[in-house]
């Protein structure tokens, strides 16, 4: 039985580092990455929960899903031609709390924030691209969506409670053509929506003027933000606070 284990536990590990290697998300099935309503997805939380008690079963099972999803988005599509709102959002001082409370707990209000953020894009029309530990990048094909997903993220997020502790969400929204590759996006676009995320402040929403020039006049209260700078950012590149959706059917 020991050895039967032992030879078990080997091929789990195999199966792991298989994954890694092959093409696509290999984080799909984690209940941290898999978001949204794509048949890949579907599927990915439906061999993860029932394969619960065979986890040889399961990353083999996941390991088909992945590279399945990575070749079906890939034909035809991922060459930059297609413009996109990208979003990011994280935490603001989440790691110093985490520390301090642990990984139990801190998982837990990360599966609840997960929850409220993928709630408010999913209701604006977005695409949770992935989680990024106690953040996500999501994409829109309108940038008001994008707006208006992330305020009602921030609201959403804020009115959680876990232990005592009341989280604050920051937002970044740029527009650009970045490559698709899988059930990714990579490129200069990404990096600088990231970049502007990060330069908020919390429950702030940062966009920046490419964004803004898509917006409609009046939709949105704009104040600009001086002196942002930012490495892997045009040296021009302007940014904007949005104070609050003029116009907006979130709660």
């Amino acid at each position: 039985m020991a050895a039967e284990d032992s030879r078990s536990s080997r091929m789990y590990r195999a199966a792991k580092l298989m994954r890694e290697l092959l093409p696509g998300d290999h984080e799909l099935g984690d209940p941290l990455s898999v978001s949204g309503d794509k048949p890949s997805h579907l599927l990915a939380r439906r061999v993860a929960e029932t394969g619960s008690q065979r986890p040889l079963m399961r990353e083999l099972g996941l390991g088909a899903l992945q590279v399945w999803q990575a070749l079906s988005e890939a034909q035809g599509r991922g060459r930059g031609d297609a413009e996109v709102a990208i979003l990011f959002t994280d935490l603001v001082d989440f790691s110093d709390w985490a520390l301090e409370v642990g990984d139990a707990v801190a998982l837990e209000l990360l599966r609840k924030v997960g929850t409220e953020q993928e709630a408010a894009i999913c209701g604006r029309d977005g695409d949770v691209v992935k989680r990024l530990g106690d953040g996500l990048m999501a994409v829109f094909a309108d940038p008001a969506d994008a707006v208006a997903a992330a305020h009602e993220a921030c609201y959403r997020v804020g009115a959680l409670e876990v232990h005592g502790y009341r989280p604050r969400m920051r937002a970044g929204v740029h527009v650009g053509r970045p490559r698709r590759l899988g059930g990714d996006y990579l490129g200069v676009d990404v990096n600088i929506a990231a970049r502007v995320a990060a330069a908020a402040s919390g429950d702030e929403v940062l966009v920046s003027a490419p964004a803004c020039a898509r917006l409609d006049d009046g939709a949105f209260e704009l104040r600009r933000r001086r002196r942002f700078r930012a490495k892997g950012t045009p040296k021009e590149l302007e940014v904007y606070s949005v104070e609050r959706p003029m116009k907006s059917s979130s709660t």
